[in-house]
């Protein structure tokens, strides 16, 4: 029997998940398109950059985020400079860490969708006189639309999944940080099975769930 505890961590998980989800579609399309598209130098270590969170211990990426976003480091002397709240301890801050943590999944299904549509069609739009952004919004997005569908489901469900990372950035504050993975983690020290169990499954069957969705609508999602 799920607890208030519990239903307020999973809303909360969901709206971190969707804010999360939109923002990543938004502002990972363009940077999926260049580097499908260019032919920079540039692009094996911004590659790498994108994949980094694949390989990289989440504790350790929310640690280097919690000295950033600090009142010492980089980005928190800066939001303070400016007057703004610092990140750590807070949704915002939970939704910037999440965002970085979830980011190549989410753009490198994108980037393999556009790389999958190839010169012609675009090259014929151009014949036609469709400008870039025409060609783009009329021609790449519509063929890429299978990237958007894995990469809008593998984000959402990935952020829905998250735990080392907004532990640090987060922390464990009931209704405004503390998420499904947190809470679970709350039953099992308290040696509260029964309770974490109950939670436990409820994201397994979402897991799978979602991604049985995923491969109904999509059985040859691009780069997955």
């Amino acid at each position: 029997m799920l607890t208030s505890a519990d239903l307020a961590a999973i809303s909360l998980s969901l709206r971190l998940a969707a804010t999360v989800t939109l923002l990543l579609l938004l502002l990972g399309t363009p940077l999926a398109w260049w580097l499908a598209r260019t032919r920079s130098w540039w692009k094996r270590p911004v590659t790498a950059v994108v994949a980094l969170p694949l390989v990289l211990p989440p504790t350790v990426l929310g640690f280097y985020l919690l000295v950033a976003f600090g009142p010492f480091g980089l980005v928190g002397r800066l939001m303070d400079s400016i007057g703004l709240q610092l990140l750590p301890f807070t949704f915002t801050g939970l939704v910037v860490a999440s965002m970085l943590y979830s980011l190549p999944f989410v753009v490198q299904p994108l980037q393999n969708a556009f790389e999958a549509i190839g010169e012609r069609p675009l090259e014929v739009a151009a014949t036609l006189g469709a400008g870039p952004l025409d060609r783009f919004f009329s021609v790449a997005v519509p063929l890429a639309r299978r990237g958007f569908v894995t990469g809008g489901v593998l984000g959402f469900a990935h952020t829905i999944g998250e735990f080392g990372v907004v532990l640090m950035i987060g922390g464990n504050i009931p209704g405004e940080t503390r998420v499904v993975s947190v809470q679970i983690y709350d039953y099992v020290e308290a040696f509260q099975y029964d309770q974490a169990h109950g939670l436990a499954a409820v994201l397994l069957a979402s897991s799978f769930l979602t991604l049985l969705v995923l491969y109904a609508i999509n059985p040859r999602p691009h780069g997955w």
